[in-house]
């Protein structure tokens, strides 16, 4: 991919950026929006990917026949409601 920088001019809260800095350890704004915008366009290509698989099942389970989800739910903390 071709690397090259757009320059702009923008206005931003600058509480979350604060706050955004803070959280981060990330020393400047300029690393701090290009750190955003990478993980803004990875999270929503995850998202996409996982739409997709879901569609793709089309009505079917990914587990195996006979996984019981319920038995999971079972904690052995607890007394029996049975």
């Amino acid at each position: 991919m071709l690397n090259t920088t757009l320059r702009t001019n923008i206005v931003l809260d600058d509480n979350i950026v604060q706050e955004a800095l803070k959280l981060s350890n990330i020393k400047t704004k300029r690393a701090l929006i290009d750190v955003a915008l990478r993980e803004f366009v990875k999270n929503h290509k995850k998202k996409t990917t996982l739409e997709e698989l879901l569609n793709s099942l089309d009505g079917e389970s990914p587990f195996f026949e006979g996984y019981d989800y319920k038995a999971l739910r079972v904690n052995p903390h607890l007394p029996d409601a049975s």
